[in-house]
């Protein structure tokens, strides 16, 4: 059974260097494993020294990464989108009739106007992979804090979307099949219009929701640095995935100065990150914490990855 590991906090901590070398400890030790991104800025190939597309693409034996092209995503649910649109000037709503000028569900997309675009591709990524059978591990990079939470509330209010919608059609489709039998007769079964887009949607939407409460498959890391206002954004986050019911696996802190030597002003910060690990463990008791050492330069490639690995034993 494939398991989900998702890494998510706030923006600047280090989420996709987590991630990556997550994935790579994963992939060592003999595990399929694939490095979803869904962040909109990506830098997943950065991380990982290679090229990475929009479909899973090889980085080492065992380890594959994708970034999620939100154009391909946002692509299917505008096809999505206006599918319900006809179902619902079916039941005698007008679009382009409106007064307030709300317009069409292509005008929506095509202005870049439609509310939680980058959820909607974050979620694309997700739905597209929850069903793989193709990998033991699939990992993925979030986008910072303030997306998650519209991106946790996104299956749940789709899937109901997609439930009236489908009611609504259901109810058209009665009326007009009775209306088509009095008029054709037998050949009326031949004139059907079913929407499986949005069914198979709905489905999906559930599917998701699903395997994200489902502690059994689904860890949720959250990745801070040792500073207050960081801290802080964590305990929401966490507070927020308990609240939607994922579960919430080890706090990952990153940066973490891990010998400051003799230098009197490392050791100054030292201390200050020291008081706000404390302080996290006193606001999430009952969570791990896991600490990676900072380092200097810039963490790219496999090797500096590897080292960011032996910190971390999350799973």
């Amino acid at each position: 059974m494939t398991e989900f590991v998702l890494f998510g906090g706030k923006g600047g901590v280090g989420k996709t260097t987590v991630a990556a070398a997550s994935g790579l400890s994963l992939a060592r030790s003999g595990h399929e494993t694939l490095v979803v991104s869904t962040d909109p800025a990506h830098s997943l190939s950065d991380s990982v020294g290679a090229e990475i597309g929009g479909e899973p693409t090889g980085i080492r034996k065992r380890l594959f990464g994708v970034e999620v092209d939100p154009n391909d995503g946002l692509d299917r649910y505008q096809e999505l989108f206006e599918t319900m649109e006809d179902v619902l000037e079916e039941a005698g709503v007008d679009f382009e009739s409106q007064a307030d000028g709300i317009g069409n569900a292509a005008d929506l997309f095509s202005s870049g106007v439609v509310p939680g675009s980058d959820e909607l591709a974050a979620l694309d990524g997700l739905a597209r992979y929850v069903d793989t059978d193709d990998y033991d591990y699939v990992v993925f990079d979030t986008a910072p804090t303030g997306h998650t939470h519209r991106l946790l509330d996104l299956p749940g209010i789709m899937a109901d979307a997609l439930s009236t919608a489908a009611e609504v059609h259901e109810q058209v489709q009665q009326k007009a099949n009775v209306q088509k039998t009095l008029m054709l007769g037998l050949l009326a079964s031949r004139h059907t219009d079913d929407p499986t887009a949005i069914v198979e949607m709905r489905e999906r939407m559930d599917r998701v929701e699903s395997v994200l409460r489902d502690s059994e498959i689904t860890t949720f890391h959250v990745v801070t640095i040792p500073e207050t206002m960081a801290v802080e954004e964590s305990v929401r986050l966490v507070e927020q995935l308990r609240g939607f019911e994922v579960p919430v696996g080890e706090l990952v802190v990153n940066k973490f100065i891990e010998d400051p030597g003799d230098c009197e002003r490392c050791r100054a910060n030292r201390a200050v990150q020291e008081d706000a690990i404390d302080g996290l463990r006193d606001r999430l008791p009952g969570l791990d914490v896991q600490r990676v050492a900072d380092r200097p330069g810039e963490v790219t490639g496999l090797e500096t990855l590897d080292r960011v690995a032996e910190d971390l034993t999350v799973s």
